[in-house]
């Protein structure tokens, strides 16, 4: 029987831990209700990877009543992190569901936003299954809203009714993401990478301008395949034009493997009960030994800053945490070890003040989350640097070919010096 969100938080009590639903699916209502009952609680611990949406738990007047540790770091929680009132935990996605598996975090509740029960009475965890399953598997106790505009997803997105303490019917749109148009840059950037692609590749990608500038550059390949920890819009029209289809892919041939989706409504109602659509807990997708089965997988990360020796900085930007360490090092490996597979990072090549995002030494306390001795390959608007194989200073001077023009000069001296 459905109770209000108010009913549903009277179960939580002083150090009590919480899992919060992923991404797009964080649910809102339950959120607002356990905040109103901060004055009677202390020592909440809340976990969750990235959320969308409001995240009241960790403002100021709630410190003692709530305290976070993201898996990563949100806008929603990045200036919470960076004061002390949060905190960030770095560890690869795909482990993240082995510490609640394992009994290193024990939780209490899983608040889940859910699509409604079938007939058999199975709900579904919709746009994120990721860490999130293994969150419900082990969590004491289940608090679910069930959201008619929850997308029913396929794979390992199945919990049942029964399984549920309480839960709230509510009735709200799903967090949208709509990147816009990709700019020039981010369009140069898709199309150089879009280079390094080859038909009946597997992909996997992120979310924003630039993995959708990427997608938009290949119309004319052939036989791809997805598997991916996240995907948005971008793919839909290569699925309808028949270029994503993995044929070629030995790991579930013919279906589209992700882990989490955050889109418009347009991918939602794309992805509602399809079975194409393959949502599998990401310790089995991030896991390098699967991710490897599959033909020239082709993976494309992002970062904050690439130095010339390729040590990558993707989670911080000094000692304050912008995101987190996500799946990157899963897949920038996993990618490697696959037959003609290609690990890619994608960068503009200067930050919206037009400091160079290629830079001798990363800033004093940035966190390296990938090493120079996994990368392959790094893209900008300027070309692509192949460092596999090469030495520092080789590795260097192909840096220093796609870094901004305005800054090559200073950046040739900065080589000399280090290499002379």
């Amino acid at each position: 029987m459905s109770v209000s969100a108010l009913e549903a938080v009277k179960h939580i009590k002083s150090g009590d831990k919480i899992y919060i639903h992923s991404v797009a699916a964080a649910p809102q209502e339950l959120i607002k209700a356990l905040v109103t009952r901060a004055n009677e609680l202390e020592n909440v611990t809340i976990y969750h990877l990235h959320t969308e949406g409001d995240a009241p738990y960790v403002n100021p007047e709630y410190e003692g009543s709530f305290f976070t540790k993201a898996f990563f770091v949100g806008s929603n929680v990045r200036k919470a992190v960076n004061s002390g009132r949060a905190d960030y935990i770095p560890v690869f996605l795909s482990e993240v569901p082995l510490l609640f598996r394992k009994g290193i975090i024990k939780l209490d509740y899983a608040f889940i936003m859910v699509s409604p029960p079938d007939v058999h009475g199975y709900c579904t965890l919709g746009v994120s299954v990721d860490s999130s399953k293994a969150a419900v598997d082990t969590a004491k106790n289940i608090i679910a809203e069930i959201n008619p505009q929850m997308p029913r997803t396929h794979g390992d997105a199945f919990v049942h009714s029964s399984r549920f303490l309480e839960s709230v019917e509510v009735d709200y749109p799903i967090y949208e993401f709509n990147p816009g148009a990709p700019s020039d840059i981010e369009a140069r950037i898709g199309k150089n990478v879009a280079t390094l692609i080859e038909d009946g590749a597997t992909l996997q990608m992120g979310i924003g301008n630039i993995p959708n500038a990427v997608l938009a550059s290949l119309t004319n390949h052939k036989n791809l395949g997805i598997h991916t920890e996240m995907f948005s819009d971008g793919i839909i029209p290569l699925v309808e034009s028949g270029v994503i289809n993995g044929l070629n892919k030995r790991i579930h041939p013919g279906k589209i493997v992700s882990s989490f989706v955050m889109g418009t409504k347009k991918l939602y109602d794309f992805m509602n009960d399809n079975p194409l659509i393959a949502m599998l807990d990401v310790a089995y997708v991030n896991d390098t030994a699967v991710i490897r089965r599959n033909p020239k997988v082709t993976a494309i990360n992002s970062a904050i800053e690439v130095d010339i020796t390729g040590q990558v900085c993707a989670d911080s930007i000094g000692t304050r945490h912008y995101s987190g360490v996500g799946g990157q090092m899963d897949f920038i490996r996993g990618a490697s070890l696959s037959e003609g597979g290609k690990p890619i990072i994608a960068l503009p090549s200067v930050t919206s003040r037009g400091d160079s995002r290629i830079v001798p030494f990363l800033k004093e306390g940035a966190g390296v989350v990938t090493t120079r001795a996994h990368v392959h390959y790094v893209a900008t608007e300027h070309g692509v640097a192949d460092l596999y194989g090469k030495s520092l200073k080789e590795r260097a001077h192909e840096l220093l070919k796609i870094a901004d023009p305005r800054h090559q000069a200073w950046l040739e001296g900065q080589i000399s010096q280090r290499f002379s």
